[in-house]
C-alpha cells in the first residue's frame, strides 16, 4: 500500500484549532442555506398569491420541487466521485444555484400559470437550476469537510458540529430576512436577496479554495473536454428537471417505480448474498427507512400548508408569515446540543432508547404537533384567529421529533450497512426523504379548498391535520411497541469494527495524545 503526504491544516493556519478551510466551507454552506431557505419561505406564497395557483396545485408543485432536491444529490455525488472531484462539483452547483435564485427575481405579470406569460417558463427554469445546483453542492460540500481531516483526527466531530451550526444559522437568518423583505416589499426583493446570498457563498468558496489544502480534486487528471462534458450533462439534467417540475405527476410515478425497484434490489441482495446477521440488519434499516417516509410527509408541511395556515388563520401581530419558517432552525441551534448531551448521558447509564424506539418517538411527536395545533385552533373557536403560541408549539414538537429521528437515522444507516453496501443504503435513506417530500405535497394538496381564507377553509385544514396527526401517533406507538423486535434484528451485540480501521483508529488516537498530527492516508 502506498501513501501520500497530506498538508497539515496548521500550515495554512487554524481558527479555533481547525483548518481555515473549514470556515470557508462553513460560510459557503451558510450562505447557500440562507438562499435556499429564504426562497423556500416565500415559495408557497409566490405560487398562490402571484401565479394564483390553487392551494392543491401549489402543494403538488412544492412537493415535487422538494422531492427532486433530494433526488439530484445522487447524480451530483456520483459525478464528483468518478470524474469532477468535490471542489469543482461544489463550484458548479454554486453557479447553478446563483443563476436559479437570480432568475426567481423575475416576476412578470401575475396570473394562474398563464402560458401566454413567458416569465412562467423562467420560473420553472429557476426551480430546475436550484434543484440541480443543490444536487451538486449538497452532495459534496459535507464530504469536503471530512477530507480536511485524517480519518483518525479527533477534531472531526467538532468540525461537523461547527459546520452543522452554519447550516442552521443560514436557514434561520434567510427565512427571517428574505421572508420579511419578500412579503413586505415585493417578491423580487425577497428572491433577489436570496440570490445575493448565494452569490456571496460562491465568492467565499472561490476566494477560499486555496485554504482547502488540495482536497476534493478530481480522482484522476481531468481534461478540459471531459470537464466541460460533465457540465453539459449537468445542464442537460436542468432541462430534464425543467420538464418534470411542470408535470408533477411524472415525478410521483418515477418515485414510485424507482422506489419499488430500489427496495427490491436492496432486499434481493440481503436475501441472496448476505450472511444471516447482515441480512437482518438490512431488514431493520429498511424498516427505519419506511418509517422515516411517514415522518417527512408530515414534517414537510412546514413550508407549504402550515405556512399558508399561519398566513391566513393565525394571530401573528402583523409579523409576515414566512418569517415563522425560521423557528425550526432556531430550535435546532438551541436544542441539538441538549439532545446530544442527553443521548450521551443516557448511554453512559445503559438507558439510551434504541434507534427504533427513537424513531417511534419522532413520529409520535410530529403527529402530536398537529393535534396540539388543532386543539389550540378549536379551543378559541373556528372563526377566531389561532393564537400564535400554537405555531411555536407545533414547531417545537416537530423539532424535537426531528432530533429523535434525523441524526439518529443517519447514524443507524452507517452502522447497519455492510461496508460494500454503505452508499446504497445511504442513497435509499435520502430517496425515502424525497418520497416523504412528495407525499407531503399530496397532504398539502388535500388541505386545499374553495374559500381558503374563511372558516370553512380553515376547518378543512384542521380536519386533515387531525387525521394525519392521529395516524402518525398510532404509527409511532406501533413502532415503539415492536422496537424490541427491530432492535433484535440489528444484532448490536455482534457489531464489530473492521480490524484494519480499528487498528488505524487506535494508532491515530495515540498519536493525538502524543501531540502528533497524522499526516498520511492510503492513496485513492
Amino acid at each position: 500500500m502506498t501513501t501520500q503526504a497530506l498538508p497539515d491544516g496548521d500550515s495554512a493556519g487554524t481558527i479555533l484549532g481547525h483548518p481555515k478551510g473549514l470556515f470557508v466551507l462553513f460560510f459557503a454552506e451558510m450562505w447557500e442555506r440562507f438562499s435556499y431557505y429564504g426562497m423556500r419561505a416565500l415559495l408557497i406564497f409566490y405560487l398562490t398569491k402571484h401565479w394564483l395557483f390553487s392551494d392543491s396545485e401549489s402543494g403538488i408543485i412544492y412537493g415535487a420541487y422538494t422531492a427532486l432536491v433530494y433526488i439530484t444529490p445522487a447524480v451530483g455525488g456520483y459525478m464528483a466521485d468518478k470524474v469532477l472531484g468535490q471542489r469543482k462539483a461544489v463550484a458548479f452547483g454554486a453557479v447553478l444555484l446563483t443563476l436559479g435564485h437570480i432568475f426567481m427575481a423575475f416576476e412578470g405579470e401575475p396570473g394562474a400559470g398563464n402560458t401566454d406569460n413567458p416569465i412562467i417558463y423562467v420560473f420553472w427554469l429557476a426551480l430546475a437550476l436550484i434543484i440541480v445546483g443543490s444536487g451538486f453542492l449538497k452532495a459534496n460540500i459535507s464530504v469536503l469537510v471530512g477530507q480536511l481531516y485524517p480519518r483518525t483526527d479527533v477534531r472531526r466531530d467538532g468540525a461537523y458540529t461547527i459546520f452543522y451550526m452554519g447550516i442552521n444559522l443560514g436557514a434561520a437568518i434567510g427565512s427571517l430576512m428574505c421572508g420579511y423583505i419578500g412579503e413586505t416589499y415585493g417578491w423580487a426583493y425577497g428572491f433577489g436577496l436570496a440570490g445575493i446570498g448565494m452569490l456571496a457563498g460562491l465568492i467565499v468558496f472561490t476566494l477560499g479554495k486555496g485554504l482547502l489544502l488540495g482536497r476534493g480534486e478530481p480522482p484522476k487528471p481531468l481534461g478540459k473536454s471531459t470537464e466541460w462534458s460533465m457540465y453539459a450533462i449537468g445542464f442537460g439534467l436542468v432541462a430534464v428537471c425543467w420538464v418534470l417540475i411542470q408535470y408533477q405527476s411524472v415525478v410521483g410515478f418515477l418515485l414510485g417505480g424507482f422506489g419499488l425497484i430500489l427496495v427490491g434490489y436492496v432486499i434481493g441482495i440481503a436475501v441472496i448474498k448476505l450472511p444471516a446477521e447482515d441480512r437482518d440488519r438490512i431488514f431493520a434499516a429498511m424498516f427505519l427507512i419506511v418509517t422515516s417516509i411517514v415522518f417527512w410527509a408530515l414534517f414537510e408541511q412546514a413550508g407549504s400548508s402550515l405556512n399558508l395556515f399561519t398566513d391566513r388563520h393565525v394571530d401573528r401581530g402583523g409579523v409576515p408569515a414566512s418569517t415563522f419558517q425560521s423557528i425550526n432552525a432556531i430550535y435546532i441551534i438551541l436544542l441539538a446540543p441538549v439532545f446530544a448531551t442527553l443521548w450521551t448521558f443516557l448511554g453512559q447509564r445503559g438507558m439510551d432508547p434504541s434507534t427504533p424506539m427513537k424513531f417511534g418517538l419522532g413520529v409520535v411527536q410530529v403527529g402530536l404537533g398537529f393535534l396540539v395545533l388543532v386543539w389550540g385552533a378549536n379551543s378559541v373557536g373556528i372563526n377566531v384567529p389561532t393564537p400564535v403560541i400554537f405555531i411555536f408549539l407545533i414547531y417545537l414538537l416537530h423539532t424535537t421529533g426531528e432530533l429523535c429521528l434525523s441524526p439518529v437515522g443517519l447514524s443507524a444507516m452507517n452502522r447497519l450497512a455492510p461496508a460494500h453496501m454503505a452508499s446504497l443504503i445511504m442513497g435509499t435513506w435520502f430517496f425515502a426523504s424525497a418520497t416523504g417530500n412528495f407525499a407531503a405535497g399530496l397532504i398539502a394538496a388535500a388541505t386545499g379548498a374553495e374559500g381558503v381564507g374563511d372558516a370553512s377553509g380553515k376547518q378543512v385544514v384542521l380536519d386533515v391535520y387531525s387525521t394525519v396527526g392521529l395516524y402518525a401517533v398510532v404509527i409511532g406507538v406501533g413502532v415503539m411497541i415492536i422496537s424490541p423486535l427491530i432492535k433484535k434484528l440489528m444484532h448490536l451485540d455482534t457489531l464489530k469494527d473492521d480490524e484494519a480501521l480499528e487498528g488505524a483508529a487506535e494508532a491515530g488516537f495515540e498519536a493525538q495524545e502524543a501531540g502528533i498530527h497524522p499526516a498520511t492516508r492510503p492513496a485513492e
